[in-house]
């Protein structure tokens, strides 16, 4: 066998992603620790730094694994994730094993468990989302990381089933009497197999698992289509999607249903999606030429490839099998031969590359963000200081009489200004109203009134022909609130540039608007989870929507993904807020320390002769200090900035280059 050249698996790349984002929330928080001592810190720039370390250290990565039975996916992550505990972890057998859907993370609140939500939870209203928020409703089994034989054997509990009544099992969803074709078998006593758990959380320590990676082991076609919210939430939010066929079947007519229906990158709005031709060993044939074998395996990708409609570099051929035994043997060969260096490879290029990418520019946006903000600090500790030493030294030579003159004349601006400063007030109410009316229409009621037609819409029995209509109208409500809200910030926007102006050349301050929230995006989020719910609702899933349970979760489900988007908005709104009311706070409290700093010195030339020279000597060293101070200032945010940039380039180019 040809070998090919050696490449960074992605272990290796997770691990470089994983420390390039420890290294930059480290980073920050320096820079934040040092801006705080030098108090060039208000409270909306520190929370921004806070919640930017926090995306930082607990970003999470999704790869969600989707075939139909029997294709091998839960051998490739067991091959891609487990090989090291030398054996096999996630259940792995012919037929089916994977019954439920399972999610493994790493969550360091939680004791290393397998969480397990009964099926008879689908006979209640509560989406998934709703049931992770009462852990007292699973089945908990505590995990042993360090023994793989009780790993495994816990991890066989996903593969549990129940058998039950043709009844039962279309109460449940499983059995439909329109799609004969998609029915369990029936066994001698009259029951069909379903699964005995709805979805299954496990929570392990394993290396990957800490460093943010989530992955999602789904089921076949019949619980995809059953779970409403595995497709249009957890699928449709994952960062990468591969999905697995067979290398001797290439695209039967399930697995093409699957792709149509949910995956197709034109339809699904997902971010990746790398196709993968399982079990190449079963084409490995001693009668035929190496050059004839990897002929026909490069046929069933290029074949593969035109079928879905995907570039041809998104699809792999390789033997789960054979890598995973060759990863616990320490076969270098047969490791090669498996092909699954390259597809880890690529799953690191692709996954990684990108967020790593997306979480860089938000680096540097914070960084930027605090520069501006400390310069605009100092900038206003300087111009009130040079103010003062220009008014010192004009007191030069001057009598008692002009300096009492001069203390009266800044108690007058100090309260003239206190009077003013107090009409700030009246500028922060109208802007407080405009934001709690942003915050209305974002709100989670907000959102049930919008979706009430679409919700009676679905309710209402029978069949819903018109439900693309229906998806239409009640996401054509959502894009009105949005579009509202993009005009109240706007609103907002346009006043705070009035008031920051006015209080500009009324008292020389220098106070600029933060940029607003690039809100347009909200519409566009909007328009991939209609286009995931429209999708899943096709003449497939037509005949569920008969059934007031499952139209119930679907709601549900729509209610959860569009108030999270939501919440992010409203998130990103409060911290321009903060933002821009910080500036003024720093204007207004700078410009009252002044004030007292004068009368002060000013008293202290009343009160001895040499005050005067002292107080421009100590004007003199501040300002020397503070221009000290914003030459560090932009040496550690051009070291910070530098640092990261230098540091993401690594994984991307060695996969790159690989």
């Amino acid at each position: 066998m040809q070998t090919s050249p050696a490449v960074t698996g992605f272990h290796e790349q997770f691990d470089q992603h994983g420390a390039w984002r420890r290294e930059a929330a480290l980073r920050l928080k320096l820079l934040g620790d040092w801006l705080d001592e030098q108090q060039l810190l208000d409270g909306g720039a520190l929370e921004g730094l806070q919640q930017l370390i926090g995306q930082l250290r607990a970003d999470k990565i999704m790869v969600a694994f989707v075939a139909e039975f029997s294709r091998g996916k839960s051998e490739l992550i067991n091959a891609v994730f487990f090989a090291g505990y030398g054996r096999r972890i996630m259940p792995a057998s012919a037929g089916r094993t994977t019954m439920c859907p399972t999610e493994l993370g790493w969550d360091p609140k939680v004791p290393p468990c397998l969480r397990l939500l009964p099926i008879e939870s689908r006979l209640e209203p509560q989406a998934l989302m709703e049931w992770r928020m009462a852990p007292e409703r699973w089945t908990r089994v505590d995990l042993d990381v360090n023994d793989a034989a009780q790993l495994a054997s816990a991890m066989e509990k996903v593969s549990e089933v129940n058998h039950v009544s043709v009844e039962q099992a279309r109460t449940l969803g499983f059995w439909h009497d329109d799609r004969p074709q998609d029915n369990p078998p029936v066994d001698g006593q009259g029951r069909v197999e379903v699964p005995r758990w709805r979805h299954a959380l496990i929570n392990m320590a394993h290396p990957l698992l800490k460093q943010g990676l989530v992955v999602l082991d789904t089921p076949g076609l019949n619980a995809i289509g059953a779970e409403p919210e595995l497709t249009v939430n957890l699928i449709a939010q994952a960062q990468a999607v591969v999905f697995v066929l067979g290398a001797d079947t290439g695209v039967t007519r399930s697995d093409l249903s699957i792709w149509q229906e949910h995956l197709a990158p034109a339809r699904s709005g997902i971010g990746t999606q790398l196709v993968v031709l399982n079990k190449i060993d079963t084409l490995w044939d001693e009668l035929r030429t190496p050059a004839q074998v990897q002929a026909e395996i490069a046929s069933q990708c290029e074949q593969t490839a035109r079928t879905l409609e995907l570039g041809s570099d998104r699809v792999v051929a390789l033997s789960a099998q054979k890598g995973l035994l060759a990863k616990v043997r320490g076969d270098a060969a047969l490791l090669q031969g498996s092909r699954l260096p390259r597809f880890e490879a690529l799953l690191g290029q692709l996954v990684l590359g990108t967020r790593q990418q997306t979480l860089e520019q938000a680096v540097d946006r914070g960084a930027q963000r605090l520069q501006a903000d400390a310069q605009r600090a100092i900038g206003v500790q300087r111009r009130e200081w040079t103010e003062q030493l220009q008014e010192l030294k004009g007191l030069r030579g001057k009598n008692h009489a002009v300096v009492r003159h001069m203390r009266r004349r800044v108690e007058q601006e100090k309260t003239a200004f206190d009077r003013s400063a107090a009409g700030v007030l009246a500028v922060r109410s109208v802007h407080v109203k405009l934001l709690r009316e942003v915050f209305a229409l974002l709100s989670s009621a907000s959102i049930k009134k919008e979706l009430a037609s679409l919700a009676a819409s679905l309710r209402e029995p029978g069949l819903k022909l018109g439900v693309r209509k229906v998806y239409a109208d009640g996401f054509d409500r959502l894009r009105v609130v949005v579009r509202r809200v993009i005009e109240l910030v706007a609103e907002i926007d346009t006043m705070l540039g009035g008031a920051f102006r006015q209080l500009n050349t009324e008292h020389g301050f220098g106070l600029q608007v933060p940029t607003a929230p690039e809100l347009q995006r909200l519409e566009v989020d909007l328009a991939a989870v209609e286009r995931s719910h429209v999708q899943y609702l096709g003449m497939g899933n037509l005949i569920q929507l008969t059934r007031a349970d499952f139209t119930d979760k679907l709601i549900r489900s729509l209610h959860s993904r569009v108030r999270a988007i939501f919440e992010t908005a409203v998130g990103e709104i409060e911290l321009w807020n903060k933002a821009a009311s910080g500036q003024l706070d720093v204007e207004l409290r700078e410009r009252r320390r002044a004030f007292t700093r004068r009368i002060e010195a000013i008293q202290r030339i009343q009160d001895a002769a040499g005050g005067l020279d002292e107080r421009l000597r100590e004007l003199d060293q501040q300002l020397d200090a503070l221009q000290a101070t914003e030459r560090e200032l932009l040496g550690r945010v051009r070291a910070l900035r530098e640092s990261i940039a230098a540091q993401a380039l690594a994984p991307l180019a060695e996969a790159a280059l690989a």
